[in-house]
């Protein structure tokens, strides 16, 4: 796994991800910048996602759904507020329910994404920040930290192909 370090600091509500990559910052952009390659990781390997929307413009919206094991579907979307390809990107990310529309019972979270030159490859930094701890703790409670990390850990094989 290329994943190098999952940082909780409930101090600063952030939940930081830095991984390395031996492929450039073009190749690794391409995993979100491409509907189906987002599709190859954006989620654990036991709850793959289908993209449905995918406008990487700022004001644009990402949607997709994962299906779990059981076949149940969990739909999720971003609202995406700035993009510098090849090496950034920020969004909202959120939970939608059953038909698309944004749940606002449930948190959302401020995703800043940096992609750069490290070693050779791409280092790539995944910050989300929280609005409260409480917040944080429901997603770390729902698994969103080791969901984190096995979905980046498709990432190898993906840049492989």
């Amino acid at each position: 796994m290329t994943m190098t370090s999952l940082d909780k600091d409930v101090e600063h509500l952030t939940l930081t991800l830095v991984a390395d990559f031996t492929a450039p910052v073009e190749r690794v952009w391409r995993l979100w910048a491409d509907p189906r390659q987002l599709e190859g990781w954006w989620g654990p390997p036991s709850y793959p996602a289908t993209v449905e929307e995918h406008d990487l413009t700022p004001g644009g919206d990402v949607t997709y759904f994962m299906t779990g094991p059981g076949g149940d579907k969990y739909r999720g979307w971003w609202r995406i507020t700035s993009v510098d390809a090849p090496t950034s990107l920020e969004f909202t990310d959120g939970f939608a329910d059953q038909d698309g529309a944004p749940n606002t019972t449930m948190p959302t979270m401020a995703v800043r994404v940096r992609l750069g030159e490290h070693g050779g490859g791409t280092r790539m930094e995944m910050r989300s920040v929280f609005d409260s701890a409480e917040q944080m703790e429901q997603l770390a409670d729902m698994g969103m930290v080791e969901g984190l990390r096995q979905a980046v850990g498709q990432m190898d094989g993906l840049l492989a192909d």
